[in-house]
């Protein structure tokens, strides 16, 4: 199988997934390969899902020498053909994105990451990389980065922290660090089954919330073990609890809380808010249906379906959301649109 072939395989499987799982927006790290990134795009377009498609950068000698870029001029040409060609098959990015993807600041040299800082501003481009997913990464980025005062500061310093940057994990973030990346606007994508999976810590989102820096949820599914965002909804439900066992009740998030954070929250993150992440009128149709089963006039349920949650016709809409909330996954997902376009439906859905 040719690595393209492989490629094919690979994303049409992930994107299919993700999209059954009712995520309608996805924001892709891809590999330093500018074909399969851009067989990547091709296959969200295809597919119809709202997609952020990134090229990895990684020059450094931190990464192995047959997945690094050759050289920074090279990392800029590559991302720069990545962005040209969605430009080409998406001129005014109405489903598919291009986005400049440092992987993290210890996988790139300085010099790479002023050039895309500048590749950045000349684009417009939105940006997504790591932060201070674990201490010793934290150690790291000091070691490497001594001219700079922090981890965020080395984004600021190469002119990457902007309101049009993505900011994945912050676990271990300082208190200037929030208060720069407040300034910047930038955003931050929480990844809380992936933080716990790799025991690099647990974000106080509390804390970020109250310090104003809009939070969206992330799978990082490489670390985590799970393409669902509602399953990243209650993990962060779960984080928030063990970090409420030292810091008090009020770090504790609530389902409404987790779910807003996996909806308009995550518009917030990717920059459109304006677009989707509610049903607010005017806002394009981006939706999944949810299905419990059937039931009766007599509130009993009266046919077997499948899907882990019971709902047995006396509960509130409200029970019935967290019951979805706690217990739901894709079976209960029986239609999910894009833009108004039906683009997963199983054999339940019938319109």
């Amino acid at each position: 199988m040719s690595d393209v072939n492989r490629a094919a395989h690979v994303y049409n499987r992930a994107v299919s997934r993700t999209l059954s799982h009712g995520t309608t927006t996805a924001a892709y790290y891809a590999t330093i390969h500018v074909p399969a990134t851009n067989l990547l795009a091709d296959i969200c377009q295809e597919k119809g899902q709202r997609a952020f498609v990134g090229r990895v950068c990684m020059n450094s000698t931190m990464s192995p020498d047959y997945y690094r870029d050759e050289s920074v001029d090279a990392a800029i040409q590559k991302s720069k053909d990545c962005i040209d060609y969605v430009n080409k098959i998406d001129p005014t990015h109405e489903l598919i994105t291009p986005i400049i993807t440092p992987r993290f600041a210890p996988s790139s040299t300085l010099d790479c990451l002023k050039r895309l800082g500048e590749l950045h501003h000349e684009t417009g481009v939105p940006v997504q990389t790591h932060i201070s997913e674990n201490v010793k990464e934290v150690a790291l980025v000091r070691k490497l980065f001594p001219e700079s005062s922090s981890y965020a500061a080395v984004y600021d310093d190469a002119g990457l922290l902007t309101a049009k940057m993505i900011l994945a994990h912050a676990v271990h973030l300082s208190e200037d660090e929030r208060k720069l990346i407040k300034a910047r606007d930038s955003k931050i994508s929480h990844c809380p089954a992936s933080n716990t999976a790799l025991t690099s810590g647990c974000t106080k989102v509390r804390q970020l919330i109250n310090d104003g820096i809009y939070v969206g949820l992330g799978t990082d599914v490489s670390g985590g073990y799970s393409p669902s965002i509602l399953e990243m909804a209650r993990h962060a439900i779960w984080v928030s609890r063990y970090v409420a066992m030292s810091d008090g009740d009020a770090a504790k998030l609530s389902s409404e809380e987790a779910l807003h954070l996996a909806t308009l929250g995550g518009a917030h993150v990717v920059g459109l808010q304006d677009k989707i992440g509610n049903f607010e009128v005017g806002k394009e149709w981006d939706a999944q249906m949810i299905s419990f089963g059937q039931v009766d006039v007599d509130s009993v349920v009266h046919e077997e379906h499948e899907g882990p949650v019971d709902v047995f016709g006396w509960e509130s809409w409200e029970d019935r959301v967290n019951k979805w909330f706690y217990n739901g996954d894709d079976r209960n997902t029986i239609a999910v649109w894009v833009k108004g376009r039906l683009v997963h439906s199983t054999s339940r859905y019938q319109q």
